[in-house]
């Protein structure tokens, strides 16, 4: 007799990912895990009286996504922001700008995200930003989050107006008046504001230091509400599971708190931040917040590491120089000899690594240092991952299968393909690097596994918006290989491949019996929705652990 089943989704079209029972019609879940796969007659078999039966009216029902690469911290803080995405011109920017501002009458910073580079005709500087807002300091950040630009109130109250020194790949741009021209690259160059303003414990997991002083009973209070709604907004887009990609103790401690509550609402892994200005013992805090937190919802042992920064302010590193700025190959935020060095410890204490690299130059820098580690430490199933990977070169292609290294890809972060444009990116990277540019089907077709994501909020979070982008993706220019993934590529991206990363194929990823009861259900068949329409198809539940985590 099969056992009563808690909760029973029918009258679906799942998509299991399982190639030994692809599709079925009925899911039966006990407790945290899937009892059963089955048809729409043998599920009748699991229902008792007091089983939970969704009806999922033949929408689509999918292993929960796996968001491979994201910020949730940050993310959450976010949403207050002001956003300018597709915001573009003078005029529209100032209409923008004042409309937030009146509504926040007390903010201490107005923050705007989602910055186009190419938002004004020209470089945006101080001076159009004080033509808007020359009273209260103001500050608006690129999408990509690696530039900000400020007004000079807020320059003058955090210290920046005349300039400011800073690290290799960072930079405080300065006018020809000899003070700061409003536009700052990268994150030295950036923080003093966030931090003069108190803005900045949710970005102290880009930097792996903690909050000094640590947070009062009701600051904490707040941060864990503001990690609680960033998890909210995840399982509304049928997140189930988060690799975020910066990381410190107290993120962690955040979490477990919310775990301790009952609002941990997706299985979260944060990683120990490593910087280039850190000593190698450091890593012995990594290894300690491993072995601290090691559960089904929440763990840790993943070092992070930024190599470079991005095309578009020219921070990201080079093979060859840029192609609109002769003379110019970006500067690295490690020497290759360091990043070796960082890479050997850490696996050799069984880390996984995961790096930041977006410049050809970058992503050969940090396969060099993956190889010296596994010829120092021996070869082990260490799943090490390089994070964007926007431009490659032939010769190192292949060398993701060889090092067993995971190309980490983000389906919106090509231009055109959903929320960037094409300039200035396609002008930077150049022509003749154009064939080998956010080259996911290239990748996979050499042997690597290609793990999707959104790196939110730098993209929307929604996994069926990414999921879109890569089905939907075309050539720059005639010519050019098609790096387009099919719809089954592309939710395996968001799924198999997501579990795979993190060393949990074995119990989720897929729909199986055995299997986590991590699980989304769609508004309708993404099999039969024609690609164009995909965006329509939306989560209507979300369940992780057993548990309904959103419901529309």
């Amino acid at each position: 007799m099969p056992q009563t089943a808690d909760l029973i989704v029918e009258n679906a079209s799942i998509l299991t990912m399982d190639p030994d029972t692809p599709t079925a019609q009925a899911i039966a879940i006990k407790g945290d895990q899937i009892i059963a796969i089955a048809d729409r007659d043998s599920a009748r078999d699991y229902k008792g009286p007091a089983s939970r039966v969704i009806d999922a009216q033949g929408g689509s029902v999918l292993p929960g996504f796996i968001e491979a690469h994201m910020h949730l911290f940050g993310g959450a803080a976010e949403l207050d922001n002001l956003h300018l995405a597709g915001v573009h011109g003078f005029d529209a920017l100032r209409d923008a700008i004042q409309g937030f501002a009146a509504k926040r009458p007390n903010a201490r910073l107005l923050i705007g995200a989602g910055v186009d580079y190419a938002i004004l005709p020209e470089p945006v500087t101080r001076h159009h930003l004080d033509r808007i807002i020359p009273d209260r300091p103001f500050a608006m950040s690129a999408s990509d989050h690696h530039t900000m630009w400020a007004n000079t109130k807020a320059l003058e109250e955090a210290g920046l107006l005349n300039g400011k020194q800073v690290g290799p790949g960072n930079e405080v741009v300065m006018g020809a008046d000899g003070l700061a021209a409003g536009e700052l690259r990268e994150g030295e160059a950036f923080g003093p504001i966030l931090e003069h303003f108190g803005a900045n414990r949710t970005r102290l997991g880009l930097t792996g230091e903690e909050p000094s002083p640590y947070p009062s009973a009701e600051e904490l209070a707040a941060d864990r509400d503001l990690m609680h709604r960033g998890l909210e907004w995840c399982a509304r887009h049928g997140i189930t599971s988060i690799q975020n990609m910066d990381g410190n103790l107290y993120q962690l401690e955040l979490l477990a708190g919310l775990e301790e509550e009952g609002r941990l609402i997706c299985r979260t892994k944060i990683p120990f931040h490593f910087k280039n200005f850190m000593k190698l013992d450091m890593l012995e805090k990594a290894s300690r917040m491993a072995a601290t937190y090691n559960s089904e919802w929440l763990s840790s042992g993943m070092v992070k590491v930024f190599y470079d920064g991005v095309l578009d302010s020219w921070t990201a590193v080079m093979v060859d120089d840029y192609a609109d700025r002769p003379g110019w190959r970006g500067e690295p935020l490690f020497s290759p000899a360091h990043f070796a060095e960082v890479a050997v410890e850490a696996d050799r204490r069984g880390l996984q690594i995961a790096v930041h690299s977006i410049g050809d130059g970058a992503v050969r820098a940090v396969l060099d240092g993956y190889q010296t580690a596994l010829k120092k430490n021996g070869r082990r199933d260490s799943r090490h991952r390089i994070e964007h990977i926007e431009v490659t070169t032939p010769s190192d292609v292949p060398r993701f299968a060889e090092l067993g290294v995971l190309a980490s890809m983000q389906p919106a972060h090509p231009p055109g393909a959903l929320n960037f444009p094409l300039e200035p990116t396609i002008s930077r990277i150049g022509r003749a690097k154009w064939p080998l540019s956010y080259a996911w089907r290239t990748l996979k077709q050499a042997g690597a596994r290609v793990v999707f994501a959104s790196d939110w909020p730098v993209s929307p979070v929604d996994p069926i918006l990414s999921i879109q982008a890569a089905v939907m993706r075309k050539p720059w220019a005639e010519g050019l290989p098609d790096q387009s993934f099919s719809l089954h590529e592309s939710i395996a991206g968001y799924t198999v491949e997501g579990a795979y990363a993190e060393f949990m194929e074995h119990r989720k990823g897929r729909l199986k019996t055995g299997y986590l009861a991590d699980i989304v259900v769609l508004s309708a068949d993404i099999e039969k929705t024609a690609p164009e329409a995909l965006h329509m198809v939306r989560p209507v539940t979300t369940i992780c652990g057993g548990k309904v985590t959103y419901q529309a």
